[in-house]
C-alpha cells in the first residue's frame, strides 16, 4: 500500500505488533491532559503493547459475563501475521492515569474500504475505558486527530479491527457471555461514546436458536416450494480432501453474497486463508455446508462451536495448565452452544422464493450434526438489523433477537 510501512518491535519475529507510521511530525504521545490523564502511543514499544492487551482485565473485574481472550490470540491479533495489515494502517495508544492503565483505543484506515467507498472514512476500534466522560473524550480525540492527519474525515466504529472481525458496541443483551469471536461491553461505553457526538450509524443483531428451533419443522409454504425444486439443489458437507478448494468456495459465496450490504469490504484470500487456519481445526466438517444449484456452489453456512465456553476460567492464559483444560473440555466436554458467523446466498438468488428455499435446506442439513454433537442452541450473528428478509428466515425458524451491537459515526473537522 503506497506510503505504508508496518514496523515492529518485538523480538519475538513472529509476534510483532503491527502499525504504520503516521505521516505527520507530530509527538506520537499527547501531553498530558487536564484531568491527570497521559495517552501513549503503543507503536515500537513492546512493553506497552502488552500493556494495551491486558487493559480489559481492569475494566471487567467483576463482570461475570466477560470471557478474558487468550494472550497470545490477542498478540497475534495484531501482530504482522494478520492479513489484515497488508491493505491497512493503524495505530494503538493505552492511557494512564497516575502511572496506571485506564484505557485503550485504536485508530484504523483499510485501504480496501477507501478504493470501494472514496468516503474518506477511517475506524476506532479495541476501546475500553474506566467510566470517565473525560477519558473516553481524551481517547477518542487522540484517534480522531490522528484520523484527520491523515486525511480522514469521518470516524466510524468501533471495529476489532475491521468490519470482518468483532466490530459494533454491545448496547443491549449485557447479562449473557458473548459468543465467540463477538464483544463484550459495559452499558456505560454508549452513553460515553455518544457524549463524545457519536451517532448511530447501524445497528447489528445476534439471533438466538434453541434446540427446539433447531429442531421446528419447515412452514408449509416452503415445503410447498422445496418440494418443486429439491432436485435442482445438493447440499453437502465441507470435503476436509478438499479444504482450500472449498475454503476459495465459501469466501467466493460470501463476498458475492454480502457485497450490497451495507459497510461490505471483501475478504481476500489470504485474510480467508488465515480464518481457515484458525477455526479449521475446532469445526466437524458437517459443519459447513454448502448448497449448489444445478452442480454450481449457491449459498453456505458454517457454524462454530462456541470456544467462549472453554474459555471463561482460563483467564487468558495456556499455560502452564490451561491448554490441557482447553483440550479437554474441546475433545471430552464438547461445547453445548454455537455460532454461525458465516452464512450467505448468491445474489441472482436472493430475494427469490429460490434463495429462501437455499437458505432454509442448507439450516436443516446443519442442524442434525449440530444436535448429534450436544449442542443445544446457537447463536447466528450478526445480522444488519435492515436486512428483514435475513431476519424473516431466522425468525421463522424460533430465533430470537437477544443482543444488539451498535457502530457509531462521526464527522471529522
Amino acid at each position: 500500500m503506497g506510503g505504508s510501512a508496518l514496523e515492529a518491535s518485538s523480538a519475538d519475529p513472529c509476534l510483532k505488533p503491527a502499525f504504520v507510521k503516521s505521516h505527520s511530525t507530530r509527538p506520537s504521545a499527547s501531553p498530558e491532559l487536564s484531568p491527570g490523564f497521559v495517552i501513549q502511543a503503543v507503536d515500537n514499544h513492546p512493553g506497552r503493547l502488552k500493556t494495551f492487551i491486558r487493559v480489559p482485565w481492569t475494566i471487567y473485574a467483576g463482570d461475570p459475563a466477560w470471557v478474558p481472550p487468550l494472550i497470545l490470540e490477542r498478540r497475534q491479533h495484531l501482530s504482522t501475521r494478520n492479513p489484515f495489515f497488508q491493505h491497512a494502517r493503524c495505530r494503538f495508544w493505552v492511557a494512564y492515569r497516575d502511572h496506571r492503565p485506564v484505557g485503550r483505543i485504536s485508530a484504523q484506515i483499510d485501504q480496501l474500504h477507501l478504493e470501494r467507498y472514496h468516503d474518506a472514512t477511517g475506524f476506532f476500534g479495541m476501546i475500553e475505558a474506566l467510566d470517565d466522560a473525560e477519558l473516553f473524550r481524551a481517547l477518542l480525540s487522540t484517534a480522531e486527530a490522528w484520523l484527520l492527519d491523515q486525511g480522514i474525515q469521518r470516524a466510524r466504529g468501533p471495529f476489532n479491527l475491521s468490519i470482518n472481525e468483532e466490530c459494533g458496541l454491545l448496547v443491549e443483551g449485557f447479562d449473557t457471555p458473548p459468543a465467540l469471536m463477538m464483544g463484550h461491553a459495559p452499558p456505560y461505553y454508549a452513553t460515553r461514546i455518544e457524549q463524545q457526538d457519536y451517532a448511530p450509524a447501524q445497528d447489528l443483531l445476534a439471533y438466538w436458536l434453541t434446540e427446539d428451533s433447531l429442531k421446528r419443522n419447515r412452514p408449509k409454504a416452503m415445503d410447498r416450494l422445496v418440494s418443486r425444486v429439491h432436485e435442482r439443489i445438493q447440499i453437502r458437507p465441507l470435503r476436509r480432501k478438499h479444504f482450500k478448494q472449498d475454503l476459495e468456495t465459501l469466501r467466493d459465496i460470501f463476498n458475492d453474497a454480502w457485497s450490497e450490504n451495507w459497510g461490505f469490504i471483501p475478504f481476500t484470500r489470504a485474510e480467508f486463508e488465515e480464518l481457515g487456519r484458525n477455526i479449521g481445526p475446532l469445526i466437524d466438517d458437517e459443519f459447513v455446508q454448502i448448497a449448489e444449484v444445478d452442480g454450481t456452489p449457491a449459498a453456505m453456512m458454517v457454524m462454530l462451536p462456541n470456544v467462549n465456553e472453554a474459555l471463561q476460567d482460563l483467564n487468558g492464559r495456556l499455560l502452564p495448565v490451561g491448554w490441557l483444560k482447553l483440550l479437554w473440555r474441546l475433545k471430552v466436554r464438547y461445547p453445548g452452544t454455537g455460532r454461525i458467523p458465516l452464512m450467505g446466498v448468491r445474489k441472482r438468488y436472493q430475494n427469490s422464493l429460490l434463495g429462501s428455499a437455499l437458505m432454509y435446506l442448507i439450516f436443516e442439513a446443519m442442524t442434525g450434526p449440530v444436535i448429534s454433537r450436544g449442542i443445544h442452541a446457537t447463536e447466528m450473528s450478526w445480522i444488519l438489523e435492515q436486512n428483514t428478509r435475513m431476519r424473516k428466515v431466522i425468525e421463522s425458524l424460533g430465533g430470537k433477537a437477544y443482543k444488539r451491537y451498535r457502530v457509531y459515526e462521526k464527522k471529522l473537522g
